[in-house]
């Protein structure tokens, strides 16, 4: 044990570090809070008990904090700069990519390039990526791990059970995905579109769906009259969706 906590110093799990490599794998940049929004959301509904909203957060993602930090430590993850409301982000590093690869069942090829710097801005655009993402999964709590809870945060992860289900889980997910004009889905060429977020989900009906977060500059109204934007071909092959930022 000691020489397991030597090479870990903050004690995380082989489970819970290969959780945060799987989603920062996919969403290549994100917040502690929704790394574990997306790998433990039963976690969302425990510490309800502490005296202000960020002493909750800190409670609820302090184990996610320690993988990270074990996975610094190995120089798998590094911070990514911060969101405007403060939040630090996380991305991988080259080598953690290639694990992240593993953690997928992905070739190396496909993981697409480490998110390094993009965060230093604020990361506005990937955040919304994150958002619809998790709207999408929309991840349901366990209920045996809130048996203890009281009734009020019981009902609240009940409801959260009960709604529709989402979409495949992290794995069945790529952002920032090229689709090659020329060259090759590895080595695409000059020209290609860029789909935000791909989804490929046979197991919920969805073989492929290409996401498209566009800022939002047009009204309600404009957005409901452009909703030809959302399509499903005539096969049910594809789906494609446009979402505002």
């Amino acid at each position: 044990m000691a020489g397991k906590r030597e090479e870990n110093p903050a004690g995380s799990s082989n489970n819970l570090r290969g959780d945060v490599l799987r989603v920062l794998g996919v969403l290549k940049l994100a917040t502690v809070e929704q790394i574990q929004q997306i790998t433990a959301p039963h976690l969302s509904y425990r510490h309800t008990d502490k005296p202000t909203p960020s002493k909750g957060k800190q409670a609820r993602t302090a184990s996610h904090l320690g993988a990270l930090s074990d996975l610094r430590k190995h120089g798998l993850a590094e911070n990514g700069g911060k969101i405007p409301g403060g939040d630090t982000l996380r991305n991988l590093t080259p080598m953690g990519l290639k694990a992240a690869s593993y953690e997928l069942g992905r070739l190396v090829g496909e993981m697409g390039n480490p998110a390094r710097g993009a965060g230093r801005t604020g990361a506005s655009h990937p955040m919304v990526v994150n958002d619809a993402v998790l709207a999408l999964l929309r991840p349901k709590p366990d209920l045996a791990q809130l048996a203890n809870e009281p009734a009020h945060v019981l009902a609240a992860a009940q409801a959260a059970v009960d709604t529709p289900d989402g979409l495949g889980t992290i794995a069945s997910y790529a952002t920032e995905v090229a689709l090659p004009a020329t060259g090759t889905w590895s080595n695409p060429g000059r020209g290609g579109a860029q789909a935000d977020i791909v989804i490929t989900s046979p197991e919920d009906g969805v073989p492929l769906l290409f996401v498209e977060i566009d800022n939002c500059y047009e009204s309600a109204q404009v957005l409901a009259s452009n909703a030809h934007d959302l399509w499903i071909s005539s096969s049910g092959s594809a789906r494609r969706a446009y979402l505002p930022e």
